[in-house]
């Protein structure tokens, strides 16, 4: 009989021990329970934003911008018939100057910088850099660089390089940033403005630079076309440099 009793004692003595054991862990996982919860919660949101949370910033996937660049001027009659033209329509553009068409049109210049179109270096005699000597290159471009910083008040930051002919040893030297471009209208060799239009509506896409020359009044027609055409599309017109940051 002793014995039975000292089993029994012995019997519950586990069973209160593994009850206690059991109460302990069930606590333990009560109050990790919340915590986990809420990082699963956190990071499924993370990973599944709904719809309503997206926002796309300017420039983003779904914004469609073009640049419209200009080179060879300023053009006394073209180029201020685009220049109007653009004011008309709100529309920034990007104009690459030659050095030696600049005397006698210094107040289109200003136009353009007054009127927040970027105004960068096409170079002094539209040579092809690459050919010519170093320093000679540098003297073209530093030349052209500093006309436009008398006239606009500001340094040009880009350079549209003649024929699209380029260096990392110029652009080191220069340190400017070199603008090519993503549809070439050859509006110089057609000189159509219906043409040109069709160039650009055939290769039009998002996030583009469009090459044109503002010394041919059937290009200014042709751009003024354009503009009117894609705007109603949808199309953003930027300055080079907003473009090339986004």
């Amino acid at each position: 009989m002793k014995r039975k009793l000292i089993i029994l004692a012995a019997v519950l003595a586990f069973d209160v021990l593994l009850a206690c054991i059991c109460a302990g862990a069930a606590a333990d996982f009560l109050a990790s329970a919340p915590a986990a919860a809420g990082t699963a919660q956190s990071g499924l949101k993370e990973a599944e934003p709904g719809p309503d949370s997206l926002e796309e910033a300017p420039g983003g996937s779904g914004e469609k911008l073009i640049a419209l660049t200009f080179d060879d001027g300023p053009h006394p009659v073209y180029t201020k018939k685009l220049l109007d033209g653009l004011k008309e329509r709100h529309v920034k553009a990007s104009f690459f100057l030659i050095g030696e068409s600049i005397p006698g049109n210094e107040e289109l210049v200003r136009q353009m910088a007054q009127d927040g179109h970027l105004v960068g270096t096409h170079c002094y005699s539209h040579e092809d850099l690459t050919k010519m000597a170093p320093q000679k290159a540098i003297e073209d471009i530093t030349r052209t660089n500093e006309m436009i910083r008398d006239i606009s008040g500001q340094l040009p930051d880009h350079i549209r390089p003649p024929y699209g002919r380029w260096s990392d040893d110029l652009e080191a030297a220069v340190g400017m940033t070199p603008v090519f471009w993503d549809i070439d209208t050859l509006d110089w060799k057609s000189q159509n403005a219906a043409k040109v239009e069709r160039q650009i509506y055939k290769n039009v896409g998002k996030h583009q630079v469009i090459l044109l020359h503002d010394v041919f009044d059937t290009s200014v027609e042709a751009a003024l076309t354009v503009i009117d055409t894609l705007a109603a599309q949808g199309y953003t017109f930027v300055t080079v440099d907003e473009l090339l940051i986004d």
